[in-house]
């Protein structure tokens, strides 16, 4: 039988627990992607929480990505202490740390301007500079600490859009099916296992983009599966409108699970499910009649980063998040309720 609380080794990676922060966009690092003391203040909070992983939040592979401000950057060789500062810190607790490596959106110089331009409208010269982003900034994450690196292709961001039948329309090699238009992620995890092999390779995925045209929980799978046989080391499942409101403990928790479940019975590496959890018998419930390996949280670490630990204390103990979502208004996208008692 499984259980939250014990310790699970992944390739490359020893967990105390299976549970995983998912990565969280705080919003707050400078321009260049340097890296703020509040930043380090929220890593180290989450590490003596007690979860078993951390994925850092959304970190670009390219300097002129503009698609919102505050990113966490690995585009420059200069960064490197400032993310091995921070590896230092969460390892200092026992933690392993995956870096979350993504792309808003592909922008293209034109007249001293960066313009965002589509997939269908780049070049096989844009396409590959992208994967070498990719690669460049996993090896920066190795040199930085990173134990692992997660390649966020999920939530309508480049790598979603251009893997989704609702955008990509492509006629060549990286596009017109299912597998041409993976190649990008294939070409992406093959450079970053050949350049540094001692990383743990996991990616973020969307169960379904939710939009007309768009892939559904069946090109989810075929994605996967296309994945797992190139050698990816862990899948994380979450999908377009991932922060459901309204959740309520027993009842509608879980919401990625039936496709993540799906996913699982049709791969050989780990699958990570995020999306809505609250308890720990619903978790284990999960873990027990699938084969879903992980559970990923955001915001209810948001509002309780030490939950993990009291969940170990206390395995009745229900989350406090109430899923308002105003976390995402807030500076450093913080809990609003943070030291109030909410129930």
């Amino acid at each position: 039988m499984k259980r939250v609380f014990e310790p699970l080794k992944l390739r490359n990676m020893s967990m105390k627990n299976r549970l995983v922060r998912s990565a969280t966009w705080e919003g707050i690092a400078k321009q260049d992607g340097s890296i703020t003391d509040e930043s380090y203040e929220i890593y180290e909070e989450l590490a003596k929480g007690g979860v078993g992983t951390i994925i850092t939040g959304f970190t670009s592979v390219a300097l002129h990505d503009y698609y919102f401000g505050g990113m966490m950057r690995l585009c420059d060789d200069g960064l490197i202490p400032q993310y091995k500062k921070l590896t230092d810190i969460i390892h200092t607790c026992g933690t392993p740390v995956i870096a979350q490596l993504a792309l808003g959106a592909y922008y293209r110089e034109q007249n001293g301007r960066y313009m965002q331009v589509e997939p269908d409208e780049m070049t096989r010269d844009e396409i590959k500079l992208v994967i070498n982003q990719f690669i460049d900034a996993a090896v920066r994450a190795e040199k930085a600490g990173f134990d692992g690196v997660q390649i966020h292709a999920a939530h309508c961001f480049f790598l979603s859009r251009f893997i989704s039948r609702a955008v990509n329309h492509r006629s060549d090699e990286y596009g017109g099916s299912p597998k041409k238009c993976t190649s990008i992620l294939l070409e992406i995890l093959e450079g970053i296992r050949k350049t540094v092999p001692h990383l743990h390779i996991t990616i973020k995925i969307n169960s379904s983009d939710f939009t007309i045209g768009g892939n559904d929980g069946n090109d989810c799978v075929e994605v996967c599966k296309l994945l797992d046989n190139a050698g990816i080391d862990s899948i994380e499942v979450s999908g377009n409108g991932t922060s459901v409101g309204g959740i309520k403990v027993h009842v509608n928790e879980g919401y990625f699970v039936p496709v993540a479940a799906e996913v699982a019975d049709s791969v050989s590496c780990p699958v990570i499910v995020v999306g809505g959890f609250r308890s720990i018998d619903t978790m284990e419930d999960v873990l027990n009649k699938t084969g879903i390996e992980l559970l990923s949280l955001s915001r209810p670490l948001l509002r309780e980063p030490d939950l993990p630990q009291k969940w170990e204390h206390d395995a009745t103990y229900i989350s406090k998040c109430v899923s308002c979502n105003a976390c995402y208004s807030s500076q450093a996208h913080k809990c609003i309720f943070r030291g109030r008692d909410i129930k």
